[in-house]
């Protein structure tokens, strides 16, 4: 199954990864649009949408940490998967240059990615909305898990994490290292991804559009099938054969 994406990766000389949430669900995060994700259901008749804006969040705060307490501040209960450990390794080996992400769960880092750049921000940092003090996810956690808002030591106002909210912009200098990135990338391997949310999703293309090979892994069909040059629905049998093959060589 493996034999071509491991062809491809031992030939690249610019390997990058995209990673989104079917990554995450090998660890037992749940999908944010797959079969029983996130965004299929509501929370206390708030869509995901919702509970993800930045208008609701300075509203009522305690709404999205409840919300948020099972995959944001429960992490340390999360192990890195096969997916996660691989690009690790072949990281280490050279192959990959590097992992975007989609995903807020530092899963790529735990794994042991050094190279890894959070499109839609990360937990890891956290900061009062107020005078902007700084606070560590590890400061912060245990607040959330025993059900109440973490506020500023400095001036009592809540702290909010450093993850892009909808009404947020994207970092707009890591998004445009990431188009320069993808469009000197010979190969890119999509993963876990349903590639519809944007500006992330189109940075595939970019690669693509420079003459750079696409290789999709994802359970279900995504816009950008029709450019891949491999598709595969199962990131664990995938992803077993390329570390067992590289693990050997």
């Amino acid at each position: 199954m493996a034999k071509r994406v491991i062809e491809l990766l031992e030939n690249s000389k610019n390997c990058l990864v995209f990673t989104g949430a079917g990554v995450s669900t090998l660890s037992g995060i749940r999908d944010f649009r797959g079969v029983g994700g996130f965004y299929t259901s509501d929370y206390q008749g708030y869509r995901v949408e919702d509970l993800l804006s930045l208008n609701l969040f300075y509203a009522n705060p305690k709404l999205f940490y409840d919300w948020a307490r099972e995959f944001i501040y429960g992490l340390e209960s999360f192990k890195p998967s096969i997916v996660h450990t691989t690009l690790a390794k072949l990281e280490k080996k050279g192959i990959v240059k590097g992992v975007y992400t989609q995903n807020i769960d530092l899963l790529h880092q735990n794994g042991g990615s050094e190279k890894v750049y959070e499109i839609h921000g990360s937990p890891a940092n956290n900061r009062c909305i107020s005078c902007k003090t700084s606070v560590t996810y590890a400061e912060i956690a245990p607040i959330v898990m025993d059900g109440k808002i973490p506020t500023c030591k400095n001036c009592g106002s809540v702290i909010k994490p450093d993850i892009i909210f909808y009404g947020e912009s994207l970092n707009s200098s890591l998004l445009d290292k990431a188009y320069s990135d993808f469009a000197k990338a010979d190969l890119v391997l999509a993963l876990g991804s349903s590639l519809t949310v944007q500006p992330a999703a189109s940075l595939p293309m970019a690669a693509v559009n420079n003459g750079g090979v696409l290789v999709i892994v994802n359970a279900q069909e995504t816009p950008l099938d029709e450019f891949a040059t491999l598709l595969y629905t199962d990131l664990k049998e995938l992803f077993t054969e390329i570390d067992s093959y590289f693990t050997k060589n």
